[in-house]
């Protein structure tokens, strides 16, 4: 399972409305970026109180792209 999959299956069982999940993946030379757009109403689900919920996430992917040598960044749109 790659970082993107990952985060998708993360964020679509945090939503209410998972069709709504759109992951745009943005290769860059030093860097992938994911862009997350979910439903307005979701995205205090996906934010989580202080941020904890999509630091948490990044923390998670960090991890992942240390193993695939490439850093990832997670941006909710």
């Amino acid at each position: 399972m790659n970082a993107t999959e990952f985060v998708r299956f993360v964020i679509e069982n945090l939503v209410e409305r998972p069709e709504d999940v759109r992951i745009k993946e943005i290769e860059g030379d030093s860097a992938t970026v994911l862009e997350i757009e979910v439903a307005k109403e979701d995205t205090p689900h996906v934010i989580g109180r202080q941020g904890r919920v999509i630091n948490a996430l990044r923390d998670v992917v960090r991890a992942l792209s240390r193993r695939q040598k490439k850093k990832i960044v997670i941006e909710v749109l």
